[in-house]
């Protein structure tokens, strides 16, 4: 199983929402990556956020997204699905890779994932990540 998590922040840095997911069958960490990308996008863009700054620590993902290049692999048709849905719903947002010790968040929502039977939305913040928001606030 493949665990997704992904933390929605104010331009404070503040908590707003939360997605914890996973899927199956294994993948290649980036064809995994990149799925959870367009996952993201698309939970995000059913919010009606349009003005996103997007973290990744999966530097590849970021890279291939921000570039022009065209990719025909399995990992590179999930990146131009993601890069359409950019254009057409997120004009104004920009992607930045953040390694994973400084992007803990997403790390530990991953985590719980593969503890839950179903996908989950958290509105309130949960307890496997409050103390990372708490010290990143400080």
């Amino acid at each position: 199983m493949v665990g997704l998590g992904m933390c929605l922040r104010d331009d404070a840095g503040v908590f707003v929402l939360a997605k914890t997911e996973w899927f199956a069958p294994l993948c290649d960490t980036d064809v995994g990556e990149a799925v959870g990308l367009h996952i993201a996008l698309d939970w995000i863009s059913n919010q009606q956020f349009d003005n996103v700054d997007f973290t990744l620590d999966c530097k590849r993902v970021v890279d291939c997204v921000n570039s022009s290049i065209d990719d025909s692999s399995k990992f590179g048709c999930i990146i131009s699905t993601c890069k359409q849905l950019l254009e057409d719903r997120f004009q104004n947002s920009h992607f930045e890779f953040n390694r994973r010790q400084a992007n803990m968040v997403a790390h530990e929502l991953a985590q719980a994932a593969l503890s839950n039977p179903s996908l989950h939305t958290i509105d309130d913040v949960p307890t496997c990540i409050w103390h990372i928001l708490t010290n990143e606030m400080k």
